[in-house]
C-alpha cells in the first residue's frame, strides 16, 4: 500500500469505530434521549464529513468545470437526501462503504499495474564512459553512437550496442520474461534494460538513447492504456448517457409520485436517494478497464508487449495466424546441410566444398558466408583469378585456371551444362568445373525450437488457419510446412505479394474473425500494419517491424501467442461476465428500489458490493499462468 491508501485506510478505520458506537447508542436508545435533531444531525455529520469531505470535495469541484454526472456527484446527491429525510447512519454507512470500495479499486488497480509498471524500472540511470583512464557517470541521452561504453557487474545495460572486451551472464527477464541468463562475448549485440551479471563488458554503442531497445519499450508502455477496446469505448459512452438519465429518474421519482398520489415526500425522497445509489456505474467503469489492464500485465509477465486493450481484444478473435518464415520460424542461419558430389565427375565431398569456399570468397551473401564457414580452412585468394557475379543466376570464377560456375538451375542451363536436379529442402547450390558438372551443395534455414510446438498450440486453443508466407523457393517452403503442421504455404513471394497475400485471407475472414501475421524484418512492415493484428520480434527483429506491430514478442518465441491468445480470451470473459453481473444485480435493486422494496443497505449492496465483486473478479487475469 502507498501512503495515500494507508491514509485512507486509516480514515475508514476512525469513521468505522466512530460509527458503530453511534449504532450502539441509537440502538440503545441513548440518542433518542437527547431530543434535539439539530443535535443529532451535528454527530453523524462528525463521522460523514471524516469519510467524505473528499467526495464532496470533488462533485463540486467537477460541477464547477462543467462535469456534474459522475460517481462523485451521486454519491453527493445521495447522501444530502438521506440526512434531508433524518436517515443519518445510512448516510454515512453509505460514503462508508463507497470510499471502502475506492480503497479497494485503487489497491486492484496498482496491483495489476504493478506488472507493467515493473518495466518501467529498466530504464538505465547513467552510462559509464571512461575517459582520462577513469570512468564518469553520463546520462545515456548524452552518449553518441560509437562511443564505448562501460558496464559493471550488476548494473543495468544503458544502451544497445556491440561487445568489444569481457565475457559475462545478461540477465533478461525484465524485457522477456525468460529466466535463464545469456551469455554475452565479444561480438556479441546486447540490448539496453537488461542487467550485467558477474563480469565487466565494453560495449560499443550502436543506437542512441531514444532509438535504443529500452526506450521503445518505454513508449509502447506508456501509450499501452491510450488505445481502449470495443468494450471500454461502448462503457464509455454508455456511463456518458446512463448517469443523466438515473439522475433525472431519481428526481422524477422524488417529485411526481407525491405530486400525484399526494402526500410522502419523505418516503418518496428516500427512494429516490436510494434509487441514485444503486445507479452509481462504479463496477462498469472501475472493472471493464481493469480487467483489461490486468490482460495487458499478464502478457508483459511472460515477455509479450501488447500496446493496447484493442489489440487485446482482437486477439481474442484472432482465427487465422500467417508467418513469415525466415527469422520467425526458423533462425535465419544458413548452414551447409548436404554436400553431394556428382558421381561421374570423379570430385570428391571435401573438393566440392572447397570449389564452392574458393568461388563464393569474395561474397558477402549468408549463402556464401555459410559455405565458407562450413568449409571450415583459412582461404589463399591468389588461387582465385577471377570472379564475377552473374546476376540472378551465381558465380562465374577461374580457380587455379579451372574455370568454375556456382549458382542455380538457371545458372547451369544458360550455360547449357547438364545437371543432376535437387529437390532437397533449402538452397541448391549447383556446381560445374570446366563445363561439367560437379556436384550439388544445399544450404538449409533451421527450423526455430518450439516452432512446431507453438503451432499446435495455435490449433489448440482454436485458431482455425496457420499459414506461412516466404520469398524462399517452393520446395524449401513446401518442406517447412510439412515439418511444422501449417495448414497452407505460398513461396517465391515479394514483399509487394505478401501484402497482396494478407488482403486476399483478409477478404475470406467473417466479420467478427480476426487475421494476425508475425514477422520481423523491415520488409514485414507493411503486412504487418495491413493486418487487423501485427506480431513483430522484439529482440531480433527490425525497428520498423516493431513500430508497426500491435504485440511485441520480448525474446521472439512465437510459442508465446497461443499464451496471449489464452490470456486475451479469458479477460475478454471475465469483462463480459462483469458487465452481465453489474447490470444485472443494478437493474434488480433498481426496480425494487423504486417500488419501496430496497432500503438504503441493498442499495449499498448494489454499489460497493457488486463493484468489489467485479474488481475481484477482474484481478483474476493477473493470475494467468
Amino acid at each position: 500500500m502507498n501512503k495515500k491508501q494507508k491514509k485512507m485506510l486509516l480514515r475508514i478505520i476512525l469513521t468505522f469505530i466512530l460509527f458503530m458506537v453511534l449504532l450502539v447508542l441509537e440502538h440503545t436508545g441513548v440518542l433518542e434521549k437527547l431530543q434535539s435533531p439539530v443535535l443529532l444531525f451535528f454527530i453523524y455529520l462528525i463521522p460523514y464529513l471524516m469519510i467524505g469531505y473528499d467526495i464532496i470535495y470533488k462533485a463540486a469541484r467537477n460541477i464547477s468545470h462543467g462535469q456534474v454526472f459522475d460517481e462523485n456527484f451521486l454519491m453527493m446527491i445521495a447522501t444530502f437526501g438521506a440526512f434531508g429525510v433524518k436517515e443519518y447512519s445510512e448516510a454515512v454507512a453509505v460514503m462508508l462503504f463507497y470510499q471502502v470500495g475506492e480503497l479497494f479499486q485503487s489497491y486492484a488497480v496498482g496491483k495489476s499495474r504493478q506488472s507493467i509498471s515493473d518495466m518501467m524500472n529498466i530504464c538505465p540511470e547513467y552510462a559509464n564512459v571512461e575517459e582520462d583512464g577513469s570512468l564518469i557517470q553520463v546520462d545515456p541521452d548524452d552518449v553518441e553512437v560509437g562511443t564505448v561504453i562501460v558496464i559493471k557487474p550488476g548494473e543495468r545495460i544503458p544502451l544497445d550496442g556491440v561487445v568489444v572486451e569481457g565475457e559475462s551472464m545478461i540477465d533478461t527477464a525484465a524485457l522477456t520474461g525468460e529466466s535463464v541468463p545469456r551469455k554475452a562475448k565479444p561480438g556479441d549485440e546486447i540490448i539496453s534494460g537488461c542487467v550485467n551479471g558477474s563480469g565487466t563488458l565494453k560495449v560499443k554503442t550502436t543506437k542512441v538513447f531514444d532509438d535504443s531497445t529500452v526506450a521503445k519499450i518505454l513508449e509502447l508502455v506508456e501509450n499501452a492504456n491510450s488505445k481502449k477496446a470495443k468494450v471500454e469505448n461502448f462503457i464509455t459512452r454508455f456511463a456518458k448517457y446512463y448517469t443523466p438519465v438515473v439522475t433525472i429518474g431519481a428526481v422524477v421519482l422524488a417529485i411526481l409520485p407525491p405530486l400525484i398520489l399526494g402526500g410522502g415526500w419523505g418516503e418518496w425522497i428516500q427512494r429516490a436517494c436510494i434509487f441514485l445509489v444503486i445507479s452509481c456505474p462504479c463496477a462498469l467503469v472501475i472493472s471493464v478497464p481493469l480487467g483489461f489492464f490486468g490482460g495487458i500485465g499478464a502478457a508483459s509477465k511472460i515477455g509479450v508487449l501488447v500496446k493496447g486493450s484493442n489489440y487485446l481484444e482482437a486477439v481474442a478473435e484472432m482465427n487465422t495466424i500467417v508467418f513469415d518464415k525466415t527469422g520467425t520460424l526458423t533462425k535465419g542461419e544458413f548452414k551447409v546441410t548436404e554436400v553431394l558430389p556428382e558421381k561421374e565427375s570423379g570430385i570428391s565431398g571435401e573438393e566440392l566444398l572447397e570449389l564452392a569456399a574458393y568461388g563464393e570468397g569474395y561474397s558477402n551473401h549468408p549463402i556464401a558466408n555459410s559455405i565458407r564457414e562450413a568449409y571450415e580452412k583459412p582461404l589463399s585468394m591468389e588461387r582465385v583469378t577471377k570472379a564475377e557475379e552473374v546476376a540472378g543466376h551465381g558465380i562465374h570464377a577461374l580457380i587455379d585456371g579451372k574455370e568454375v560456375y556456382l549458382g542455380n538451375a538457371k545458372l547451369m542451363m544458360a550455360e547449357k551444362i547438364s545437371y543432376t536436379e535437387n529437390r532437397s529442402m533449402g538452397t541448391v547450390v549447383y556446381v560445374a568445373c570446366e563445363g561439367k558438372f560437379a556436384g550439388t551443395i544445399v544450404i538449409s534455414d533451421t527450423i526455430k525450437e518450439g516452432a512446431k510446438e507453438a503451432i499446435s498450440d495455435m490449433k489448440r486453443v482454436g485458431v482455425k488457419k496457420c499459414v506461412m508466407l516466404t520469398g524462399d523457393r517452393k520446395e524449401a517452403a513446401e518442406a517447412v510446412a510439412a515439418e511444422l503442421g501449417l495448414d497452407e504455404v505460398q513461396a517465391e513471394l515479394l514483399p509487394g505479394d505478401k501484402v497482396t497475400q494478407v488482403e486476399s485471407l483478409l477478404k475470406n475472414q467473417g466479420e467478427k474473425e480476426k487475421l494476425a501475421f508475425v514477422g520481423d524484418g523491415i520488409n514485414d512492415a507493411p503486412v504487418l500494419t495491413r493486418a487487423d493484428i501485427g506480431i513483430a520480434m522484439g529482440s531480433m527483429g527490425s525497428d520498423a517491424a516493431i513500430e508497426a506491430a500491435d504485440v511485441v514478442l520480448m525474446d521472439d518465441d512465437v510459442r508465446k501467442i497461443a499464451a496471449v491468445v489464452r490470456i486475451s480470451r479469458k479477460t475478454l470473459k471475465i469483462v463480459k461476465e462483469n458487465i452481465v453481473f453489474a447490470l444485472g444485480i443494478k437493474a434488480l435493486v433498481l426496480i425494487l428500489g423504486a417500488f419501496g422494496l430496497a432500503n438504503m443497505w441493498e442499495a449499498v449492496f448494489a454499489d460497493v458490493g457488486v463493484s468489489v465483486i467485479a474488481i475481484l473478479n477482474s484481478m483474476r487475469t493477473l493470475k494467468d499462468k
